[in-house]
């Protein structure tokens, strides 16, 4: 495998958002020219993916189907997990789930570190705002301690540019649509890389030792960079199914913490120098159980809570059903002994 480091270019993205009206999809038609009528025979007798051990999530999973791709929603009933490759779907998506179970993934943290792991501890350094004189004497030492030609450079503007590596330890599967061709740099300046109507999806694992090198200016956000990322990939996936985050060693321990959509990797980069061990980047599933209810949209907000509505009276009336079951068996009871 080569050693070079592939680059992806982050120079004029445009704010991240949910995608647009305008985005790419997978045509109906194109879908038949591609499948010829034997192969959508086949495509109805669909072979289960063989070795999973699904169970219910647990409540505090908030994530996106690895299937169709919707959002997990619910308080009972919030869809089912595999208890060995962390496949998650929703309970009508079982019966369709093809992938075969790749076991539990050994990611290549080290167990000795990550034993007393400490997620979400605050960095012993902030993130101050610098002067642009400030600025300027951390490029030179920053470029004047590492050992290849990832220098960051100034800008007349004020911002600068730099490289940071991610690494993609993702334990899930990604969805890529299937027959769809790469999208040009022009799909890729619209935004149009991943199409939001994709029916027919193919799963498959990520490498385990995925790295990508982004070259980013100053002020791209870790959203950003997430979403080039699944661009990369060709990943059809929602973006907020993934986070960033920002991993230290310090005194034999590792502290992990997730990055917000705002904040910006390279500055993060500058302030902790070009040491892997003082901060890299990791790109994970986002499963903290937290929500940012305010990336959804009103139509998907109320959407959920129809869903919520629907789940809570299906929920009363098993409980009612339950307790109305067990008070006819005590009135039978009644009724069945002898006066006296």
């Amino acid at each position: 495998m080569s050693t070079e480091p592939e680059l992806i270019e982050l120079r004029e993205l445009t704010p991240a958002g949910r995608p647009g009206p305008g985005r790419a999809r997978l045509e109906r038609a194109n879908a038949l020219r591609i499948a010829p009528s034997p192969a959508r025979n086949l495509a109805r007798k669909q072979v289960p993916g063989r070795g999973h051990r699904f169970q219910p999530a647990g409540p505090a999973t908030h994530t996106w189907c690895d299937l169709c791709g919707d959002f997990i929603w619910g308080v009972v009933r919030k869809g089912l997990q595999c208890a060995y490759c962390k496949f998650t779907c929703h309970y009508r998506c079982r019966a369709l789930v093809c992938l075969d179970c790749c076991g539990p993934r050994d990611l290549g943290w080290d167990p000795a570190l990550e034993r007393d792991t400490n997620v979400d501890e605050p960095a012993e350094w902030k993130t101050p705002e610098l002067s642009q004189a400030e600025i300027e004497q951390k490029i030179k030492e920053y470029n004047s301690q590492i050992n290849s030609n990832l220098f960051m450079s100034l800008n007349k503007d004020g911002s600068y540019t730099g490289f940071i590596k991610v690494q993609l330890k993702l334990v899930r599967p990604v969805s890529v649509p299937s027959n769809k061709k790469p999208p040009s740099l022009q799909d890729a300046r619209r935004g149009t890389g991943r199409g939001t109507a994709v029916k027919r999806r193919t799963s498959f694992y990520l490498p385990k030792d995925a790295i990508k090198h982004l070259h980013v200016l100053s002020r791209t956000r870790a959203r950003e960079v997430i979403e080039a990322l699944l661009r990369k990939f060709l990943v059809v996936d929602d973006p907020r199914k993934f986070a960033l985050f920002e991993r230290a060693e310090r005194h034999g321990q590792v502290y992990s913490r997730k990055l917000s959509d705002d904040e910006q990797p390279l500055k993060l980069r500058l302030l902790a120098g070009p040491s892997e061990k003082a901060l890299s980047f990791v790109l994970k599933e986002n499963d903290t159980g937290e929500v940012n209810w305010d990336a959804f949209s009103m139509p998907e907000l109320h959407n959920f809570l129809r869903i919520l509505q629907r789940e809570e009276e299906e929920h009363l009336r098993q409980i009612l059903q339950k307790y109305s079951h067990c008070r006819q068996k005590i009135q039978e009871a009644l009724h069945s002994c002898p006066l006296g």
